[in-house]
């Protein structure tokens, strides 16, 4: 699963990444959590141009009753999300990219938990795969929220973990994003565990553990 990422490049890195139609406005984030607001990248079909926006993360199903459903929904399986109720109709409508530059797994030993951080070689931003769904409460409140993709481990993280996010290639961002694409066989084939020889890994400091530190200090190398 993916629990926690990072963000912490500049808003003219964002911008010469994702081609978005604005630089966007931006703080470091160095510990991003379930529930709290993302910054990912839409397609509008109307101006037919890419857009910046900031996601509640957690997908909260239109037909949800409230909701308390998206912090269960933070991640959905690459491999079943285009047929679970919860997730077919964005994986087939609405696709987004989740903008991050690092994520946390933990690794269990001896009953304690090592957070790892991992991250590009390049350290560059890049996007999670990710779906995006709008919910209306009882109350008339609008919410737009969004879930991340996983996939199976590669060699980097396979001692740390069995699941890793689904980290796309930039050159298959327009595809992933195209609202032209409703067919599940060329987008799934997207859906793979990103290449270990272009990322790196290192241990950390347990102050990531908790969601109220936000610092450099989350991804200080121990």
């Amino acid at each position: 699963m993916c629990g926690r990422f990072t963000l912490s490049q500049t808003a003219e890195a964002i911008y010469q990444t994702f081609h978005v139609n604005k630089i966007p406005d931006v703080e470091p984030q160095y510990n991003i959590a379930p529930t709290q607001m993302v910054a990912a990248v839409l397609y509008n079909p109307e101006s037919k141009q890419r857009e910046f926006q900031k996601l509640r993360w957690g997908l909260i199903p239109s037909w949800a009753k409230d909701l308390g459903m998206g912090a269960k929904l933070i991640n959905a399986r690459a491999e079943t999300a285009a047929e679970k109720p919860a997730f077919r109709s964005a994986f087939k409508h609405r696709r987004c990219l989740v903008v991050a530059d690092g994520f946390y797994e933990w690794q269990t030993k001896e009953g304690k938990k090592q957070p790892y951080y991992f991250h590009l070689q390049e350290r560059k931003p890049f996007g999670f795969a990710g779906l995006w769904e709008q919910w209306r409460s009882p109350q008339g409140e609008e919410i737009t929220s969004c879930t991340i993709l996983t996939t199976k481990c590669n060699e980097l993280l396979q001692p740390i973990h069995e699941r890793m996010p689904v980290i796309l290639q930039q050159q298959d961002y327009s595809l992933w994003l195209d609202p032209q694409v409703q067919t599940a066989e060329p987008l799934q084939q997207l859906l793979q565990p990103y290449p270990s020889e272009a990322m790196m890994a290192y241990p950390v400091s347990t102050v990531v553990n908790s969601p109220r530190h936000n610092s450099p200090d989350c991804i200080k190398p121990l």
